[in-house]
């Protein structure tokens, strides 16, 4: 592990242009549990599968039940960054990194500092009515009965891609540029089975790859480096 360290430091120390794509693994040290872990919501016992739950078709046909569901299952706002997150925001100061192109929707890479966030799956912290577009923060959600409603009629909804909705193209288009442009790709606490999210690793050409996964990923024979570790075990020994 020590020599590894050393390896990804040194990595680091000479990259100019670094790109970190992550997954809900970052999060989880948060204490944002993840869908697909062992106690996460994919494992639980709802009336609905979570996948089905979180659709369009739900959210505009069982309205109420969504809301239900993810406000007690999808807003983690006591969670607070972690080492990982203000290990990333501080390269970016340092004018190191191009880019955190993240899965997660709990914004917790802002928070941390970091500016150059491309949210693939959007964000819980921006709400939008469906009629007028007028915008609303989480708390909104958070203490509303119900459905959220809006003073003009329309039904607000969070700004987060759904299952059968597609990504937003122009946050696709900015993470496929900074990967494209990267001289070290760091991906990092996620499986990289939720497409079309985990293709765009593919669009990166550059020599190094770290990865650090607790289990293994499709892309572990691409990395220079993989670490079986926690995300916090490893950005703790680093400088």
């Amino acid at each position: 592990m020590e020599d590894k360290i050393k390896a990804f430091q040194d990595l680091i120390d000479k990259s100019k242009r670094i790109v970190f794509f992550g997954g809900a693994g970052v999060s989880t040290e948060s204490g944002i549990p993840d869908f697909r872990s062992q106690d996460g919501l994919y494992n639980q016992k709802y009336k609905f599968p979570p996948e089905t739950i979180i659709s369009h078709t739900f959210f505009v046909y069982r309205c109420e039940e969504f809301y239900e569901f993810y406000k007690d299952k999808m807003l983690y706002l006591d969670a607070t960054p972690n080492v990982t997150h203000k290990y990333l925001a501080e390269l970016e100061k340092k004018g190191k990194m191009l880019g955190v192109v993240t899965q997660n929707i709990d914004g917790l890479h802002q928070m941390a500092g970091s500016k150059k966030v491309y949210e693939l799956h959007g964000s819980v912290l921006r709400n939008y009515c469906t009629k007028c577009h007028k915008f609303y923060d989480v708390n909104f959600i958070k203490n509303s009965k119900g459905v959220p409603m809006c003073p003009c009629g329309g039904v607000v909804k969070p700004d987060v891609v759904l299952y059968e909705e597609g990504l937003d193209n122009d946050t696709i288009e900015g993470a496929v540029r900074a990967i494209e442009e990267a001289d070290l790709l760091i991906i990092g606490g996620t499986s990289l089975v939720v497409q079309p999210a985990a293709s765009l690793i593919n669009y990166y050409t550059g020599k190094d790859i770290v990865l650090i996964n607790k289990s293994i990923t499709p892309a572990d024979s691409r990395a220079t480096l993989v670490f079986h570790e926690s995300l916090g075990d490893v950005f703790s020994k680093l400088h």
